[in-house]
């Protein structure tokens, strides 16, 4: 609203500039813009044996290019810019998709709608890098991560494992982040028990390491309102009830 026309086409450009590099380094194809979204690509039409890490190395990349972004646009005196990425692994459709007139390579399916699930629930979490446990499971390097949920998103009936990414974060960004994910992952446990008081104990201890980890914060709150419902209905999983 306060860029007008021209200023919006002109960050958009500097922004999609930055982030269409960091896919096509990876070798990602750049699928298509939906507005100020970005739709990549890893595995096809050229696959290769390490195509989610190619994808999760983008997407780190990206946060690593947004920071430096902003820099930028402080020595100007802009507002910051923030964004949240999914990361989904699954077998799809892809080919020429469209009407006789107008035809566009894409991919579409479950799996497609899952990243756009995932990503979409980066706001809830706090988080800028999420990724499904099907990401996760088919990685082959080791990345700093935490499991985050075990979530039903909106308009599916199987839950799914979301973890969250770290790596691009620095001591500043993420203060004490080897004991708060320590605290986190306890509180995690407790969580899946159903042992509310102990996991809020645990979350709290992560508060204190990271005040501003969004996460634990969460969790507090959750594991407050799970504590007033009957524990034989807990079976671990939360369900989404927005995109």
């Amino acid at each position: 609203e306060s860029l007008g026309a021209q200023g919006t086409v002109g960050f958009l450009n500097d922004y999609f500039t930055i982030m269409v590099d960091c896919i096509q380094d990876e070798g990602g194809m750049l699928d298509k813009f939906i507005g100020d979204a970005i739709m990549a690509i890893f595995g096809t039409p050229v696959a290769h044996d390490d195509d989610p890490d190619r994808g999760l190395r983008a997407a780190i990349q990206m946060m690593l290019g947004l920071n430096e972004f902003n820099v930028l646009r402080k020595s100007k005196g802009l507002p910051p810019v923030d964004h949240g990425m999914g990361l989904n692994t699954d077998q799809i459709v892809s080919g020429n998709i469209g009407s006789p007139k107008r035809m566009d390579y894409t991919v579409i399916g479950d799996g497609v709608n899952l990243a756009a699930r995932v990503e979409s629930s980066c706001k809830k979490y706090g988080a800028h890098i999420l990724m499904s446990e099907h990401t996760f499971h088919a990685l082959k390097a080791t990345y700093r991560t935490r499991q985050i949920d075990m979530v039903v998103v909106k308009g599916k009936t199987v839950p799914v494992g979301v973890y969250e990414v770290l790596d691009y974060h620095t001591k500043e960004t993420f203060p004490n982040m080897i004991e708060v994910l320590e605290m986190f992952n306890n509180g995690i446990e407790y969580y899946n028990e159903g042992n509310w008081d102990k996991a809020i104990a645990q979350f709290k201890k992560a508060q204190k390491g990271n005040p501003d980890d969004k996460c634990s914060n969460m969790y507090v709150e959750r594991c407050g309102i799970l504590k007033k419902r009957d524990p034989k209905d807990w079976d671990g999983v939360w369900v989404a009830t927005s995109k």
